[in-house]
């Protein structure tokens, strides 16, 4: 028995949305709890680590050396760092302003 095209098209998508795909080429949505292979309550925990970690990092930085981080942090590229692209456009970042010395 050999699925249509529409049933073999369902099979990839389901695929790369994460949900399932049954033998008929129907699919199913990804539960909550099914999202990255962790319930519900370990993305929460993780989510919340992460909040209290920019929390405290915004803290020991102070208001404008987590901006300058932030500005940094946006102007990176998957081919160059914050950095490197702040020196190509001429952009000065005082890196003294978010690094512990």
């Amino acid at each position: 028995m050999s699925m249509s095209q529409e049933a073999q098209e369902n099979v990839v998508r389901g695929g790369i949305k994460g949900g399932t795909t049954k033998g008929d080429g129907s699919q199913s949505e990804p539960s909550q709890e099914q999202v990255h292979g962790l319930s519900q309550d370990a993305q929460e925990r993780i989510r919340e680590g992460g909040r209290k970690g920019g929390q405290a990092r915004a803290e020991q930085l102070g208001r404008e050396g987590y901006q300058e981080m932030g500005r940094k942090g946006g102007l990176a590229t998957k081919d160059k760092s914050g950095g490197e692209a702040a020196a190509e456009k001429g952009i000065n970042l005082d890196e003294s302003k978010f690094t512990n010395n």
